[in-house]
């Protein structure tokens, strides 16, 4: 059905005015009915390729090179009207982050159908109809509710059914699905890919199916293609890629993933594999780096007979629900409700569950970011639960926390160096600037960047190196504590890896105390000394690693371990 061959993507850099090849000569193709899986990091030419199908780049800014042969028609020779008819239509797409996809002033149901009335000629009324019925099949919650719904009056893995509902909307025969589960939650994700599978044999479609997750691929895809620094490394049946792979970065792909069954004291990276310092994909599995019984025993025999750096006792925070703007509270929603445990000096505590459960606000509760409605919050052993400003200000520098997205908690308009040098001015430590400044560029190499970063911007940087930056400023006040609230989530596995690691070296070297909050149970199991499992506001259950992932009591928590890619 479509056949790429010596496809070439140049891209003109206007600031140095050059052009920079994105992919180089790469070729593969894709067969009526069967998914081929494109795997690689962030900046491999995955997405650039998808979108060279599709005829999506600027023509004034990008070159494309090669041919590209759908149902014997040779799409780059088409003129732009010959190529809109074919977009959509034959070939259709799921983009990677469905909320900057959708339209937030329209919604969701009006986005779908003014696709099918473009492409179609059909009435507003037969357009309606048919999203409704693509809404159930897709199977959306009260299709007709979802129809008036804005984008952001639905969760994250609706909104990706949406985007499968409009891409499906004109019964393509090639469906292009770039990162569709990325940073979804692993239920939510499995549903997904459950679904694709299902409207793949209904509809007899081609898939592309683009990831940087291997797990995920391995799941869905027939054959597969391994990009790196834009090209084809290797290609090949998905079953003879896992079971054998040859080239060193596939081989380092599919190592770095933290593995539920293995408890590892470090994660191989991809530069291992690359440079050769390892060439066997199981050497990472040498007796050397995994824990022992007695290594494990040892400590928590030594976290567990300390007393617990942080207290929480029954804390609650609720949110009131009101009807219209004066009306009386009717009810409220119990995002953290009831909640008490323990956190021990030098501990990672893993707190695992869906979107929507709680964590994050548990988190910032914890924090004093928001404030909880009852409850006690003990750290060190003072209650901070109702303490002042002032107060709560010194005790900033013991508590700190890595968000989600580094590049939204970064001021774009200060150098990386400023944002780690700011909290030390704020609470006013060493002596001058020049000082603080001398402390910033040690915590860069401490994080694995370089001194001559200090100067650069966050834009300048990559996922991952934004990443150690937050890390970095969070360390830049030596805290006692840190909650690291999705901080390794959407990053390719082989960045994730680094991070991990680097996390874990930081706790030896300086006794730091983590809770870290994650919806990927394997990430969690990899790093934690104990783990809760939330659902609703509540803990469903609390163990250690082996405990939750081998024996878990709560139905919720085999629901989620059942869920995970591979298990």
């Amino acid at each position: 059905m479509l056949n790429v061959e010596n496809l070439t993507i140049d891209f003109y850099n206007q600031d140095e005015k050059t052009w920079f090849k994105a992919v180089k000569t790469i070729g593969f193709s894709v067969k009526k009915g069967s998914i081929l899986g494109i795997v690689g990091e962030s900046g491999s030419g995955k997405s650039v390729t998808s979108f060279s199908i599709m005829r999506l780049h600027d023509e004034r800014s990008a070159k494309i090179g090669g041919n590209i042969e759908f149902d014997d028609v040779s799409l780059l020779n088409l003129s732009s009207n010959e190529i809109r008819q074919i977009r959509g239509n034959q070939i259709s797409m799921i983009f990677q982050e469905p909320m900057t996809s959708l339209n937030p002033v329209f919604t969701c149901g009006e986005q779908v159908a003014e696709a099918i009335m473009l492409h179609q000629q059909v009435s507003k009324e037969a357009a309606k109809r048919r999203t409704i019925a693509l809404f159930e099949e897709v199977q959306l919650p009260r299709p007709e509710k979802i129809f008036d719904s804005y984008p952001h009056q639905i969760s994250g893995g609706q909104k990706q059914r949406v985007m499968i509902a409009m891409a499906l909307s004109c019964n393509p025969k090639l469906l292009i699905a770039d990162e569709p589960t990325t940073a979804l939650d692993v239920t939510v994700q499995k549903t997904i890919l459950q679904l694709l599978l299902k409207l793949k044999e209904e509809r007899h479609m081609a898939m592309i199916f683009i990831s940087h997750d291997l797990g995920v691929i391995n799941e869905i895809a027939d054959e597969v293609a391994v990009m790196y620094k834009g090209e084809i490394v290797e290609q090949g049946p998905a079953k003879a890629i896992f079971e054998n792979p040859q080239h060193p970065y596939t081989k380092g792909l599919l190592a770095c993933r933290p593995s539920p069954s293995l408890q590892l004291k470090k994660l191989p990276v991809v530069a291992d594999f690359l440079t050769g310092k390892v060439d066997d994909a199981s050497a990472h599995l040498q007796a050397s780096n995994q824990l022992t019984t007695d290594e494990i025993a040892k400590r928590r025999a030594q976290l567990y007979a300390q007393k617990p750096l942080l207290q929480i006792d029954n804390l609650c925070t609720w949110y009131p629900i009101n009807n219209g703007l004066f009306a009386k509270t009717t009810d409220y929603v119990k995002a953290v409700d009831h909640i008490s445990f323990q956190v021990f000096p030098g501990e990672t505590l893993g707190l695992v569950g869906e979107s929507g459960c709680g964590k994050t606000t548990l988190g910032r509760t914890i924090l004093r970011l928001i404030q909880p409605t009852s409850g006690k919050i003990i750290f060190d052993g003072n209650d901070i639960t109702n303490i002042s400003k002032s107060a709560l200000r010194k005790l900033r520098k013991d508590i700190q926390i890595i968000f989600q997205d580094p590049y939204a908690s970064l001021n774009p308009k200060l150098s990386i160096g400023q944002s780690i040098l700011e909290p030390l001015q704020v609470h006013n430590l060493l002596k001058n600037d020049a000082e603080r400044k001398q402390k910033v560029l040690e915590l860069l190499n401490k994080v694995g960047l370089r001194e001559e970063h200090f100067n650069r911007y966050p834009h300048e940087f990559s996922g991952g190196q934004r990443q150690r930056v937050v890390i970095a400023r969070a360390l830049a006040l030596q805290p006692r504590f840190i909650i690291c609230d999705e901080s390794v989530s959407a990053l390719d596995v082989s960045v994730q890896a680094q991070v991990l690691n680097l996390l874990k070296d930081l706790q030896a070297e300086f006794g730091l105390t983590y809770i870290f909050i994650s919806h990927d149970l394997a990430v969690v199991k990899h790093i934690s000394d104990r783990i809760l499992v939330m659902n609703k506001g509540k803990i469903e259950e609390e163990g250690y690693p082996e405990q939750i992932f081998y024996a878990p009591k709560a139905e919720y928590t085999k629901k989620l371990i059942e869920a995970i890619p591979g298990a």
